[in-house]
């Protein structure tokens, strides 16, 4: 399979269109990132799944930025309303697995290579997780954003889920008006949006930018 010419949004309506066929509804192991990106994913996908929110984030700089961003998130799936549950699990923060993992980050503009090592760090984690709570699919809500590079997530999705003998759930959020209807959905909610990924290095562009 040649994955540059994978459509990811047509590769997920297939699976979603065999979950229907087959009347099942499977566990969904789902990273998320924060509130505003979570809100469409959540609101497509717990149609099909139960889905269970992942908060791995060690790629954020400040400590206080990680409480308000989860608190979102877990005000959100309690506001909003779901076909399928959704559940939340936390995990512990250490930003210093972000830094070993991501050791040039400063080296690199956001889109760089060292973003490409912080989806496979928060992704391992998802696949990880997922294997050992006997999900059925893990994916992430990144693919969202017009910032993240989709064609590079669902590799590093692809290959983790041979690693870990766990299906990739296939997808490119953005697409059909996705990120639009994060927008929207935030707005709706009054989520807290903000305006860069998360790490210094990011947070350092986004001030440069204004």
């Amino acid at each position: 399979m040649n994955i540059a010419k994978v459509n990811y949004q047509k590769e997920l309506e297939k699976t979603l269109g065999e979950l229907e066929r087959e009347g099942r509804v499977p566990s969904l192991l789902l990273h998320g990132c924060c509130a505003p990106c979570s809100s469409y994913v959540l609101e497509y996908l717990s149609s099909y799944f139960n889905i269970t929110m992942l908060f791995y984030n060690p790629n954020i700089g400040d400590g206080g930025e990680y409480e308000k961003r989860k608190k979102e998130l877990l005000r959100m799936i309690d506001e909003m309303e779901f076909r399928y549950p959704v559940s939340y699990r936390d995990c512990e923060y250490d930003p210093k697995e972000f830094y070993a993992a991501v050791p040039n980050r400063a080296e690199d503009k956001e889109g760089g290579e060292s973003c490409f090592q912080c989806y496979r760090l928060r992704l391992e984690k998802t696949a990880l997780e997922a294997a050992e709570g006997g999900f059925d699919y893990f994916t992430t809500t990144l693919s969202i954003s017009p910032l993240k590079n989709a064609q590079k997530l669902n590799e590093i999705g692809r290959e983790l889920s041979e690693k870990y003998q766990v299906p990739y759930l296939y997808s490119d959020f953005k697409k059909k008006n996705g990120y639009k209807r994060s927008i929207e959905l935030s707005a709706e909610y009054g989520l807290y949006r903000q305006n860069y990924c998360g790490c210094v290095f990011s947070k350092k562009e986004a001030e440069m930018r204004v």
